[in-house]
């Protein structure tokens, strides 16, 4: 019996849940932020649970299924996006790193022209930073490359639009729902991709955003005056400190006259007050883009339970990867280390998923592509390398269900000088291997045990009593290098 069957029989036979095998095809919303961390996620809970920062989303999750743990195989912008559309590792999709050579490969198989070929119309409106026409969709309108906060251009398929005076959040937000109110084929089922630029660097909110939290005062990672003493290489030479690498002007805005009066009251000399000032500047930006798209994704939902579209439509949440938020003293992504690794993803589907359940399987990016098509009905291409996600949003299961993740990140040498490394993780342990250019001998290894050390802060990897459990994740990473093909 295939799992969209079991996912079928389960969402009937729950025990003492009202729930239907669903009929037909439902609509798919897909809601896809840039680098919105977990911890910046009120139903996740963390530091920020009580500041109120996204009500819509948390509504959102009390009415469907919150994954707890959600990864990415490359957290990287370009790479993550060219995985969700086609439902396979950086390696086989070619689209390994951000830079703009080799360019995706529009012409290979992605999961919307199955969609369309199985009666969807489909729609992107946002960022997807991958050069070139998009294939596959009825309609779409996209960010070139990274795209602006401000006075954003878009590309279509008939040319380039500019908004002059307008925010992105609030631009992809209005022709997201212009498309729900006229582009779209009354009665034919739908697939829309809604993909916010923001909170990506250089977090420029709107301005009522802004305004609401410019004199906040947010509290701090118990690790943002790590000293990387208990990791390697690539821990200590990464460029990706809010001390060090945050641009004054681009990143914190410090030549505001507000900033300048703070910057006055502290000694610009002690890095201790300099990162903890820095830090209060990056999150009253960042925390305001992720409360702006948040506004958004309140009118979205708002518009499906007006239209009466929300009974019969699929909405699912994601980030392109997870993101630091002062942990270590950084910004940015890029490592394997919990923060950037991870991901928050949401489902509501009326009728299917039970209202405010969480979800403890390890998921990937790599399965998005071929839930879409599984909660379509359409058939999933047997050269995707994940799995449909549709039995846990049933609530069951599948016995053979995976026990471990493999990752793999490979833009060095470049931006924020993170080494290429790989890796294997499962629900506790985790092992990394640091390697090529920049790594002494060529090659550094880091082993955590999340239980133990869940902010990840001194590597086990020579500790002699975890040598059986490393020899254990040695050989699976290399079941998984075979698995997924890896060169």
């Amino acid at each position: 019996m295939n799992r969209r069957a079991l996912g079928v029989i389960a969402a009937v036979i729950l025990g003492g849940l009202t729930v239907r095998a669903w009929a037909g095809q439902p609509n798919i919303i897909w809601i896809f932020t840039d680098d919105h961390a977990v911890q910046a996620l009120g139903a996740y809970g963390g530091r920020f649970k009580n500041e109120n920062l996204t009500p819509n989303l948390d509504r959102l999750a009390a009415e469907g299924m919150i994954f707890d743990k959600a990864y990415v195989a490359n957290s990287i912008c370009g790479p993550s996006r060219a995985t969700l559309l086609t439902g396979k590792h950086s390696h086989l999709n070619g689209k390994i790193d951000n830079r703009d050579k080799p360019n995706f490969n529009h012409d290979q198989q992605q999961f919307q022209k199955i969609l369309q070929k199985n009666g969807y119309q489909t729609a992107l409106v946002g960022k997807i930073h991958l050069n070139g026409n998009m294939q596959g969709f009825d309609y779409w309108e996209v960010l070139p490359g990274q795209g602006i906060y401000w006075d954003p251009q878009f590309v279509t398929e008939a040319g380039k639009i500019t908004y002059p005076g307008r925010h992105s959040t609030d631009v992809i937000k209005e022709r997201a729902l212009h498309w729900l109110d006229t582009g779209r084929v009354n009665g034919k089922p739908f697939m829309l991709m809604v993909h916010f630029k923001a909170p990506h660097r250089s977090w420029e909110p709107t301005t009522r955003w802004k305004e609401k939290f410019k004199n906040r005062t947010w509290p701090e990672p118990h690790t943002l005056l790590d000293d990387y003493k208990g990791r390697g290489t690539a821990a200590k030479n990464q460029e990706m400190t809010i001390l060090n690498h945050m641009k004054p002007d681009r990143d914190v805005k410090s030549q505001q006259p507000e900033r300048q009066a703070e910057l006055s009251k502290i000694d610009p000399k002690d890095p201790v007050a300099l990162t903890r000032l820095k830090y209060q500047w990056y999150m009253r930006d960042y925390l305001a883009c992720v409360a702006g798209v948040d506004e958004s994704i309140g009118e979205l939902l708002n518009y499906l339970k007006k239209s009466g579209l929300d009974k019969d439509t699929v909405v699912m949440y994601s980030s392109d990867q997870g993101f630091y938020l002062g942990e270590h003293g950084w910004y940015d992504k890029r490592f394997m280390y919990e923060e950037s690794f991870r991901t928050p993803l949401i489902a509501r589907w009326p009728g299917v998923i039970r209202a405010g359940t969480r979800n403890n399987d390890l998921v990937q990016n790599i399965d998005f592509a071929e839930t879409f098509l599984d909660i379509a009905g359409a058939p999933v291409p047997a050269d995707m390398q994940g799995e449909s996600l549709v039995p846990l949003l049933t609530g069951k299961t599948p016995s053979d269900w995976r026990t471990s993740l493999y990752y793999h990140y490979y833009e060095y040498p470049a931006i924020h000088a993170v080494r290429q490394h790989e890796g294997v993780a499962d629900k506790r342990f985790k092992l990394i291997r640091f390697y090529g250019k920049d790594v002494p001998e060529g090659e550094e290894w880091e082993f955590y045990d999340l239980k133990k050390d869940p902010s990840e802060m001194q590597s086990q990897y020579s500790n002699q009593e975890y040598q059986a459990q490393i020899a254990s994740m040695k050989t699976e990473l290399l079941r998984l290098r075979g698995k997924y093909l890896v060169p």
